[in-house]
């Protein structure tokens, strides 16, 4: 969730269709390619061949991933991982540092822990002039429930900051009112918004409905509610993880990143996307 010093949860974005009509053969994915654009939420190891603080290829990160430790900022999947899966890919979408030869041409994950979502990192139609055609721009969720932003801002360790979360709020909703601008006046693309704040705010209003006990504190970490900081190296983790709504101070579990991937995919209520869900960009 950190974006460079601000500490808060990025937009990513998500091209899911590059100059590709047809699905091609049966069994193949829905999409022909699939990019990724985010910061800690998504990165799935671009950071490891860097000096940088926010790294994740140590255990316990990667304690439930089949190939352990990755650079991914969960215990387990993230978000898109749970999207390349419904859109049929046979395997996950690599990270930049490693892609290497024709994979690349399936699509590449971007992500890197502590981008930054200021203009000077980035243009909105560096990627339209490429051919990039269907986008998926997936909301900022709930900073202020974070355990890190409990930790240094709620009097009782439960209570969401609230300012912290009308501030999301208020960037969600120029988000989704660029969504409107661009599909009117961007020939031939398709953008769709990913609205993470309302599908979180389901897990935090009635957890016990999807399976979370814990949602105030980390699974691993330092400090008041795990909320310091993210995990240290080989520190032992909670046992019950699906339990825990976070896994760190920062980033949600597995457990709670299925749910969002599966809702950003399709829709289990009205408002989770806009205008449509990724199956549907991907069927036009």
């Amino acid at each position: 969730m950190m974006c460079g010093d601000l500490k808060i949860m990025c937009v990513f974005l998500l091209i899911l269709n590059l100059l590709g009509d047809n699905y091609g053969a049966k069994g193949e994915p829905q999409v022909p390619c699939y990019f990724i654009f985010g910061d800690s939420l998504v990165d799935n190891g671009n950071n490891n061949v860097i000096r940088s603080l926010a790294r994740a290829d140590y255990l316990p990160y990667g304690i439930d991933f089949p190939d352990g430790p990755t650079g991914r900022f969960s215990n387990g999947k993230t978000t898109v991982d749970v999207i390349a899966e419904l859109l049929g890919f046979d395997d996950y979408i690599p990270p930049y540092a490693t892609a290497r030869g024709r994979e690349i041409l399936r699509g590449v994950n971007f992500a890197s822990a502590a981008a930054g979502i200021r203009e000077e990192t980035g243009q909105q139609l560096t990627l339209y002039n490429y051919g990039a055609r269907k986008f998926v721009l997936i909301g900022v969720g709930q900073i202020g429930c974070s355990p890190n932003a409990l930790a240094q801002n709620s009097p009782d360790g439960r209570t969401c900051a609230q300012n912290i979360n009308v501030a999301n709020q208020l960037f969600n909703n120029k988000l989704r009112a660029l969504v409107d601008n661009l599909n009117r006046n961007t020939p031939n693309a398709k953008l769709i918004y990913i609205n993470a704040y309302g599908i979180f705010q389901d897990l935090i209003d009635n957890p016990f409905a999807f399976g979370f006990r814990v949602t105030n504190a980390g699974c691993c970490g330092i400090g008041r509610n795990n909320g310091q900081i993210t995990c240290l190296p080989f520190q032992n983790p909670c046992q019950n993880r699906n339990e825990y709504l976070f896994w760190d101070a920062f980033h949600p579990g597995e457990a709670a990143n299925i749910i969002v991937g599966r809702r950003s995919y399709r829709a289990q209520k009205s408002t989770d996307a806009y205008p449509f869900d990724i199956q549907r960009l991907a069927q036009l």
